[in-house]
């Protein structure tokens, strides 16, 4: 499967009447503990010198990224949060440890580019700014630990039976906010790639841009779903008024087996929206919450 671009999702016409966008991380793989763990906070620790506060470090971290009402963010807003979490931290301050400023970062994450290493790079190209240049040599060794950590990860339970059930019911697309080459590899060498007609990485934009961009003129609001694992997946959902079915983190066998067994088929007959998926996303919102453990009084 080659790589797809913006035309491919604006281009997509209807073979059938519904459209379903999949989130891949921690929704269809069970990847998201392994990258962030043993990718992605090694490489902050080791980016930016924070060994002396790897404790710190890391209970940021996996909040942000994986128990808060931030998981599943892309990786750019994702670590300046974590940041913003450990310079309140008096641990931090008590250790003597230098944080990077980041006003980079945030200007760049402000500006409204898709954000991308390539974008990232013609940033560093632009200013010359030496804390971007660190941020986008971080980025791309997290990539290089990843593609030598997370090799052949089979999907979760149910997944392959969802999308089979899916497939006759609906076009199928990958939203993520995963670089490209990764989700590809990871669909193909799982032989699951020939379900989705597109697999929209970071590179294409948002979630809620490959949404509009696959659906707009082309399939009913109340026709589309996004089923994801993150606060993020359903608001790229509500962006475009489509329907979300969450994947409960820690309970992500059942949820696909829930799609699977009753949820496809309401949302395919009507009878998705409204008080029954009120009820899936108030199980979802409830196991995300906003403060960190630290904080709790």
């Amino acid at each position: 499967m080659a790589g797809f671009s913006i035309d491919d999702l604006k281009g997509m016409k209807p073979r059938r009447g519904f459209l379903v966008g999949i989130d891949s991380d921690g929704c269809v793989f069970p990847t998201m503990e392994i990258k962030q763990k043993q990718c992605f906070h090694p490489e902050i620790i080791r980016a930016w010198g924070l060994q002396a506060i790897e404790r710190e470090v890391r209970e940021a971290a996996e909040f942000v990224n994986l128990y808060s009402v931030w998981r599943g963010i892309n990786r750019f807003p994702a670590l300046l949060r974590v940041m913003e979490l450990l310079r309140s931290r008096p641990e931090v301050a008590a250790a003597g440890v230098r944080l990077p400023d980041m006003t980079a970062l945030r200007r760049y994450i402000e500006s409204g580019v898709a954000l991308s290493n390539a974008t990232l790079r013609e940033e560093v190209e632009r200013t010359g700014d030496q804390e971007i240049q660190r941020v986008l040599e971080w980025s791309l060794a997290v990539n290089r630990t990843i593609e030598r950590t997370v090799t052949k990860v089979p999907p979760f339970r149910w997944v392959r039976e969802s999308l089979e059930k899916m497939r006759h019911l609906a076009d199928i697309i990958v939203v993520s906010q995963t670089p490209e080459e990764a989700l590809i590899r990871e669909w193909r060498e799982n032989d699951l790639d020939a379900y989705p007609r597109v697999i929209a990485g970071q590179e294409l934009g948002t979630k809620a841009e490959h949404l509009r961009l696959a659906s707009d003129g082309r399939y009913p609001a109340h026709r589309i779903l996004m089923i994801g694992d993150a606060p993020g997946d359903r608001k790229a959902a509500q962006a475009v008024g489509a329907c979300f079915f969450p994947v409960n983190p820690g309970h992500e066998e059942a949820s696909w087996k829930r799609l699977h067994d009753e949820a496809l088929d309401r949302f395919i007959q009507g009878a998705y929206a409204g008080a029954y998926e009120t009820t899936l996303v108030a199980e979802f919102t409830a196991l995300l919450p906003e403060q960190p453990p630290w904080k709790k009084d």
